[in-house]
């Protein structure tokens, strides 16, 4: 099943965090996006694995994804070596998207940063023939996307690019909120966390306004680019 945008986040809720509404943006122009969830989130406070995967296939239907899948990394503990990212490659060689999006590359929860560089390692490495994997018992040719972005995530970092999803913004905060176990939600009898205020969704309106304000638009999402990105015309900028 061939992508046009393929999605890694390290923890169900950090594509909707991050970009859920570029996602929703492309879907609504004809392009299939799926993502890819590396962890199932078990070591959050609230709520559990299960429920993460509920709230997962809610938010999935939400955005309207053509695909969903985890890769079952364990949360915390995986690691930036061969094993992984031979996962990463077969996921990449899979679904031969043309855009990648993923984690920042550094952030406040070690996590992230740590699958940024494990998705920017593997983009790389996808691409080299000499590398073997396998898929449903057939090899895989080598594939590298044409453009690889890090959606930005809690700490503030400059955006390369930023995506007007104005007209997206009310269903980019229904992916959040399906996330039920995880954001404020005073029916539940959870701990309290860092993003479970009130404030933290606050937080994430404020940053997609500051985003929008920088390119005349109401609200955006910001993305980094490791490399140089070129345009071809001076008409199509905002």
């Amino acid at each position: 099943m061939k992508l046009d945008i393929l999605v890694f986040a390290v923890h169900p809720d950090d594509a909707e965090l991050g970009c859920s509404g570029t996602i929703m943006k492309h879907i609504a122009q004809g392009k299939k996006v799926g993502i890819v969830d590396l962890t199932r989130g078990e070591l959050g406070t609230r709520g559990t694995a299960e429920t993460r995967d509920v709230e997962a296939e809610k938010s999935a239907q939400i955005m309207k994804l053509t695909v969903r899948e985890n890769l079952s990394f364990r949360d915390g503990f995986f690691k930036n070596d061969e094993a992984h990212q031979l996962k990463i490659i077969e996921t990449i060689r899979k679904y031969q998207p043309e855009i990648i999006l993923c984690n920042a590359l550094h952030d406040r929860h070690p996590d992230h940063g740590r699958a940024g560089d494990l998705i920017n390692d593997s983009v790389f490495l996808s691409g080299l023939p000499k590398i073997n994997t396998m898929f449903e018992s057939k090899e895989q040719m080598a594939w590298r996307p044409r453009l690889l972005l890090q959606y930005i995530q809690d700490r503030y970092i400059k955006p390369d690019i930023i995506i007007d999803v104005t007209p997206f913004f009310e269903d980019k905060l229904k992916s959040i909120k399906a996330f039920e176990t995880q954001f404020f939600n005073p029916n539940l009898n959870e701990p309290n966390t860092y993003i479970s205020s009130p404030d933290f969704l606050e937080s994430v309106v404020g940053r997609a306004r500051e985003f929008g304000k920088s390119i005349g638009v109401t609200y955006g999402e910001g993305f980094t680019s490791k490399k140089l990105l070129g345009v071809t015309d001076l008409f199509n900028l905002l």
